[in-house]
């Protein structure tokens, strides 16, 4: 994403466009997601997760090597991005499955650990490639880490079976059983608010990261620096999920689930005044921290998804997570042009503050809704 982001900025000088091309693979999963999602539970879950990896190897590969115009490359990208959908449904599936009660949740936590170590160790790289040899250079460093990816999946990942409703057979089409499905899902209003919950903050949250490139530029930050800001947010979310995951309880996640989202945005505003590198650093460093919001919300979400069609509905929540994500960077994006960049995201901040503040009841009704023990133990998967 840095990588893609710098090339089009210095292609460009456009600060739309350089949000754009950060955000460019997650709008297209809407289609993925709505046409595609039943696949998430009427395959074998190895292919569809090694397949995507090497999807993305290639298109990382293309665009290193290939000298295409803006345009071209932001289409291979969100055409590949159509894929993700199923693969993030299949993926969360097995999770679900595999582990029960709180050990979900930790099971989550330890996930969201390794996707934000992941993302610290990767920008950080990234940056420094990006400086060192430049960022086609980057991006094939990039394909070469999506196509280990995938041969590890491929290699260790048990050739499970498909769901066993899927063994049954009597579906439908594949769209139509995803359109079915999607619509059930967001008439239920618990399961709605879980997904907002889930969807927006991160997407307003988004967009302001997709401008930390011309942010840095703006303040003068020095080339690098844009990726060591991203990895502070980065660094922030492993920290958040730590301290949530391992000092506090069931039930203590779940209460506070909107001061965690409303901290999540409101580092973010003071992005409005000129500030130093190392304070931009370190409110990021805090944002990050709020994305902990998120470990409250996975066992009431599980608990209130249908049994046969949870990868589905993972699927949908990847879908319009991802969405919501690249909505957010060409909209934060298109008012970077009219407006500074730094007012831009404190704005982004107080509108993740005012959408916990608008979700507290639907979240308050959806947790006391439950019929789970919150105090039971963590179970053994």
């Amino acid at each position: 994403m840095i990588a893609l982001a710098v090339l089009v900025y210095g292609q460009t000088g456009s600060p739309m466009l350089a949000a754009l091309a950060y955000g460019i693979g997650f709008l297209p999963q809407l289609a993925g997601g709505a046409l595609l999602g039943a696949l998430a539970d009427r395959m074998r879950p190895r292919p569809l997760i090694w397949g995507a990896y090497a999807l993305e190897a290639c298109a990382a590969a293309v665009l290193g090597v290939a000298d295409l115009p803006v345009a071209a490359a932001l289409a291979l990208v969100a055409a590949v991005a159509c894929a993700t959908p199923v693969f993030a449904g299949a993926s969360n599936r097995l999770v679900a499955e595999v582990l029960d009660g709180d050990a979900y949740v930790m099971g989550r936590s330890l996930m969201g650990m390794a996707s934000a170590a992941a993302q610290l160790l990767g920008l950080a790289f990234g940056g420094l490639a990006v400086a060192a040899v430049g960022a086609r250079h980057a991006l094939l460093a990039s394909a070469a880490a999506h196509l280990l990816a995938a041969l590890l999946v491929r290699l260790r990942l048990p050739d499970l079976p498909a769901p066993p409703a899927a063994a049954g057979g009597g579906r439908g089409s594949l769209v139509g059983d995803t359109w079915a499905l999607n619509r059930r899902l967001l008439a239920d209003p618990a399961v709605r608010a879980l997904l907002l919950a889930q969807w927006l903050p991160p997407a307003f949250v988004a967009g302001a990261e997709s401008l930390l490139v011309p942010y840095a530029g703006v303040r003068g930050y020095g080339g690098g620096t844009a990726a060591l800001l991203l990895a502070c947010s980065a660094g922030g979310m492993l920290l958040g999920n730590l301290a949530g995951a391992r000092l506090l309880g069931p039930a203590a996640r779940e209460r506070l689930v909107v001061p965690l989202m409303a901290g999540f945005g409101l580092p973010l505003v003071p992005f409005v005044l000129p500030l130093p590198a190392a304070g931009a650093a370190a409110l990021l460093l805090l944002c990050g921290c709020g994305f902990a919001y998120e470990l409250g919300i996975q066992r009431p979400f599980v608990d209130a998804l249908p049994a046969d069609g949870r990868g589905q509905a993972f699927g949908l929540l990847s879908t319009g997570l991802m969405t919501s994500q690249g909505v957010g960077p060409v909209v934060l994006g298109g008012l970077a042009e009219v407006a500074p960049v730094g007012a831009v995201l404190a704005c982004a901040g107080a509108a993740t503050a005012a959408t916990a503040l608008c979700l507290r009841g639907a979240l308050d009704r959806a947790r006391r809704a439950r019929p789970a023990d919150l105090a039971e133990p963590i179970a053994t998967p």
